[in-house]
């Protein structure tokens, strides 16, 4: 188990790029997240995204899945932000973001409807997964060798 652990928080501390990369992806999970969950920055709260899910997307039991939407992109976007179990959250928006490409963005590759904006940020998650969180992150911060 420490084994699984320590390669989850494992991180390369001296990893600048992945700085401007965890702001750019955890600053926009988050407000979207934020948005589904609790209304906020011209979000419509959860149960209206619950409502969009089943009715829309014929995502069911759609509370829920809106729930797990809404609670991966926030705290997920929170994590990445702070640089906490980088890879885990990364992993978390990830599959987030791949149901946005496969269910919600179905329209084409532009922006507005279609896969490019949750298609950045899949990749953008993908490439924190394989890193980790990097300079400046808890996770440095955690798996650096204590003094005894």
């Amino acid at each position: 188990m420490n084994t699984i652990l320590t390669s989850l928080l494992t991180t390369n501390a001296r990893n600048w790029a992945a700085v401007p990369l965890r702001v750019g992806l955890g600053l926009p999970l988050a407000a979207h997240g934020a948005q589904k969950l609790f209304g906020w920055f011209g979000g419509y709260g959860l149960h209206a995204t619950a409502a969009f899910f089943g009715q829309n997307l014929g995502l069911h039991p759609a509370l829920l899945w809106a729930t797990l939407a809404g609670c991966g992109e926030f705290l997920g976007g929170l994590a990445i932000l702070a640089g906490c179990a980088t890879r885990f959250a990364a992993l978390t928006t990830g599959i987030v973001m791949a149901v946005a490409v496969w269910a919600v963005h179905p329209g084409g590759f532009f922006a507005p409807n279609g896969i490019e904006f949750p298609l950045a940020l899949l990749l953008s998650s993908l490439a924190l997964l394989l890193s980790g969180g990097g300079a400046l992150s808890f996770d440095a911060g955690l798996a650096r060798p204590r003094a005894e």
